[in-house]
């Protein structure tokens, strides 16, 4: 799996936060918060893959671009910034060697708490 670090995806979490489009919740809150599959697939009718990749700051180029199984680590609810989501998935990124990814969402969540 080649999953890299989505600029795109960093770029509009940063913008979101600047908005103050965030909820500070804390990590555990994620499981409750994180769209449901549900949830992803009316989001993608309505807004496409392209707004989908956003919101997920991992991208595997040698998958399909509509695939749901191409974007991972999200970090939000598709309207704001979850500080739970960005815990989250600095931590499984870390874990699992990802490290722009991890150091993109510490700085995510530095934001975040400043």
């Amino acid at each position: 799996m080649s999953v890299k670090l989505n600029t795109t995806a960093v770029g509009q979490a940063r913008e979101l936060i600047e908005a103050g489009k965030v909820v500070r919740d804390e990590r555990d809150d994620w499981s409750e918060a994180a769209p449901t599959s549900e949830e992803e697939n009316a989001f993608i009718e309505k807004r496409g893959w392209g707004e989908y990749a956003k919101w997920h700051l991992g991208v595997d180029s040698e998958k399909s671009e509509e695939t749901k199984g191409r974007y991972s680590f999200p970090y939000g609810d598709f309207s704001k910034v979850r500080r739970g989501g960005i815990i989250s998935l600095e931590s499984r990124a870390a874990q699992f060697g990802h490290d722009d990814i991890a150091k993109a969402s510490k700085k995510l969540l530095e934001q975040i708490d400043d």
